[in-house]
């Protein structure tokens, strides 16, 4: 917990120059659980990994008192990073979450060595009934800790501000999220569960033309939290890409 009251999880070595920070940021309502099989698998392997729960969400909710807009999420990131001295770290997203990275990236283009975006949502163009259909229909794909987990985490965001994250999220979809990624020259993977309903793999694609050097990846037998499902897949994902293409 920081000063702030801005619930963070670290697993692993302290970072410094030689071992930048891994930091894994959540999609719309939920916290970083579950992100932790996969955080626990990069610190195994000696990364420093770093998982908040994002302001106004799960044990961060008290942070704010309305749910914070894309921008203002990307923002609070970049102020974490500041407090926490990670300098320029790998981010790994999911989801929305990978809305949030890639307005920080664009933001604040000097914390960023990396990223890492995970079935990256909202797609543009896309009405919310479409999109919450999609969700619908990825549920049956996830293992049943990821549900049960979810379902735990949207209780305490609680669901007015669900409801206010998924309208903010779907307002920079809208207007924001490609020019975004367009600004991002930090080294991109986009990755997609294979059963991913809800990142097309034509949007994937378009995602990784849009930003400066970027390329894809899928993982078979996974959906839309490929991190959670596959987490020693993804896990060696992430390391060969942050060897092969250094900041």
């Amino acid at each position: 917990m920081t000063d702030d009251g801005f619930f963070v999880r670290r697993y692993g070595p302290p970072p410094h120059e030689d071992r930048p920070a891994m930091v894994l940021v959540h999609g719309l309502g939920l916290s970083g659980r579950y992100f932790v099989p996969l955080a626990r698998r990069l610190a195994a392997g000696g990364a420093s990994v770093v998982v908040p729960d994002l302001p106004g969400n799960a044990r961060s909710r008290a942070t704010v008192r309305r749910a914070p807009d894309v921008g203002q999420l990307a923002d609070a990131l970049a102020r974490l990073h500041q407090r926490l001295f990670l300098g320029p770290s790998q981010l790994v997203a999911n989801s929305v979450g990978c809305q949030v990275v890639a307005a920080l990236a664009a933001r604040h283009p000097h914390l960023v060595s990396h990223l890492v975006l995970v079935g990256p949502a909202l797609e543009p163009g896309i009405s919310a009934l479409r999109q919450f259909g999609r969700l619908v229909a990825d549920a049956p794909r996830e293992p049943l800790g990821l549900l049960s987990l979810a379902a735990f985490d949207y209780l305490v965001t609680g669901p007015l501000r669900c409801a206010a994250s998924f309208q903010h999220s779907l307002r920079d979809a809208a207007e924001s999220f490609e020019v975004n990624l367009s600004r991002v020259r930090a080294p991109t993977l986009v990755v997609r569960g294979a059963g991913d309903t809800i990142a097309s793999g034509t949007w994937t694609r378009r995602v990784a033309g849009l930003v400066a050097d970027g390329r894809t990846e899928d993982v078979p037998g996974a959906a839309h939290a490929a991190h959670y499902s596959a987490p020693d897949a993804m896990a060696a994902l992430i390391e060969k890409f942050t060897a092969e293409r250094p900041g």
